[in-house]
């Protein structure tokens, strides 16, 4: 039995209580940090010269590469909430399934899907779908509790389906490829999408009256025109998919590549619809800035308390204190769900990711857990944080665009059957792994000796052979790599 001593956990609880008061993330970690540290240094527990660290620490946030692609994302999404491309999709994803039972809810969900998989960020799909489709489905005879519950799920679809800005905060905090990410979400959100249009197909035939078709004056004659349309209006969202996701699964670019590449297609999709303007722009970077800037301190004040919690070995504490947990791997799983899940009704994803999965990664690799299997079921897991109350975004969201005529209630009571299915795919990735997995074995394969590096002219302009090389530094050969030698080192001077 190891003896962690009482501070470790006096850290964890006096974050919580003051995250529980109110007071700003960022702010509360590094104060809870250092004043631990101080307490730590005074009773021998921690060394100072830790401390020292966190300058390089900060400087290494702030020169992450991989975290770029948070901004040019989130103005990606801001760029297309304005831009009338989700106004094309459901109007013709609308009158083209208008014409049976849930038909409008079949529309949001596809579309949300869409939205989700070019725009990254659940705040954009559940406005514009909100603003648009409630009002609609609302006119038809729709149950509001219905209505509002398809928007909201429909709409936090987008923390599974890549580009999400979950799986990039992910990747970065368990130190894995966010193309991995990526690729291990793309069996989760297929099911997740199939899951919410089984559950509208059984309800449209279980009580049709709460999703009527629309009226025939407003859908029109279904003709191949009309699908065609439809069809056209997806080409442009098509493209932009590609750029953003189609270059990161074939290797052409980065994460933080593929983002600068969305920002481009995204205005030019702006640019298409005649809203490319200077207020839009503004706008878009007002938002992104605001996220950006959120995200950077959270990390900064995340730093400073893991820094302190495990010089004090409070991740030796929390690793011992879950490995004994029954069931080995899936009892682990089922309890970090269990435990999210809670979390969740408090936290923001962000702060759940910075704070909460680098204490758990550690004891998921010493349990043979896959790192990527792993961030792929938390961030399935933290869709029910936008969506259970009292505090969902999501619901907040739909509350602000929302007609007097809708109760704050219905708007709760809506989202519980689906929390139910989120948490029915937690389930599911669970006990079968290779619903993630799968897309990770089937991904393209790079062999490490087919890479190639070579410096031409160097070692040639030091009149020296290569390394490896006949009368080279005689240092051994590394295969697929060919470097120049380094010139010897010079003869100590003569003894005086």
């Amino acid at each position: 039995m190891f003896d962690f001593g009482i501070i470790p956990p006096a850290m964890f609880l006096g974050m919580v209580i003051f995250m529980l008061y109110g007071f700003p993330v960022a702010f509360s970690l590094a104060a809870v940090g250092l004043f631990f540290g101080i307490i730590g240094i005074v009773t021998g527990h921690f060394d100072e010269a830790l401390l020292q660290a966190l300058p390089l620490r900060f400087f290494g946030i702030v020169s992450n590469d991989l975290l770029l692609a948070i901004p040019f994302f989130t103005f990606m999404g801001a760029v297309l909430e304005r831009c009338g491309l989700a106004e094309d999709l459901l109007e013709g994803t609308g009158k083209l399934f208008g014409g049976v039972p849930g038909g409008l809810a079949y529309a949001v969900i596809l579309v949300g899907a869409v939205l989700g998989a070019i725009t990254g960020t659940v705040a954009a799909s559940v406005i514009t779908m909100g603003v648009i489709s409630l009002p609609i489905m609302l006119r038809y005879g729709y149950n509001p509790r219905l209505a509002t519950g398809v928007i909201a799920a429909s709409g936090t679809i987008t923390q599974v389906i890549p580009p999400s800005l979950v799986l990039v905060v992910l990747a970065d905090q368990l130190g894995k490829s966010v193309g991995d990410m990526y690729r291990g979400a793309i069996g989760p959100s297929i099911l997740q999408v199939a899951i919410f249009v089984l559950f509208i197909l059984v309800l449209s035939i279980v009580r049709p009256k709460s999703m009527p078709p629309l009226p025939k004056e407003v859908r029109g004659d279904f003709n191949w025109a009309l699908l065609m349309k439809v069809l056209m209006g997806m080409v442009p969202s098509i493209v932009l998919i590609f750029l953003v996701l189609g270059t990161i699964f074939m290797g052409l670019a980065t994460p933080t590549e593929a983002g600068a590449l969305g920002v481009v297609g995204a205005m030019a999709l702006a640019a298409m619809n005649r809203r490319l303007t200077w207020p839009l722009i503004r706008e878009a970077m007002t938002s992104t800035t605001h996220i950006t800037s959120m995200v950077v301190m959270i990390l900064i004040g995340s730093t400073c308390f893991s820094l302190v919690f495990q010089g004090m070995d409070g991740s030796r504490w929390i690793e011992h204190m879950l490995s004994g947990i029954p069931g080995g791997p899936v009892g682990f799983l089922i309890f970090v769900n269990i435990f999210i899940f809670v979390l969740a009704f408090f936290l923001d994803f962000f702060e759940i990711a910075f704070i909460v999965i680098p204490m758990l990664a550690p004891v998921a690799s010493n349990l043979g857990i896959d790192l990527i299997w792993f961030g792929v079921l938390i961030c399935v897991n933290m869709q029910t944080s936008f969506m259970h109350p009292p505090f969902g975004f999501a619901l907040f969201y739909l509350r602000s665009i929302a007609g007097r005529e809708v109760k704050t209630s219905d708007i709760y009571m809506g989202a519980l059957p689906w929390v139910g299915m989120q948490l029915i795919l937690v389930a599911i990735v669970i006990f079968w792994p290779q619903s993630v997995t799968y897309w990770l074995d089937h991904g393209p394969k790079v062999d490490p000796n087919s890479i190639k590096i070579e410096v031409p002219g160097f070692g040639g302009q030091l009149g020296l052979p290569p390394l490896g090389a006949p009368g080279g530094s005689g240092s051994p050969q590394i295969p697929g790599l060919t470097l120049p030698a380094l010139p010897s080192a010079p003869p100590p001077p003569p003894a005086q």
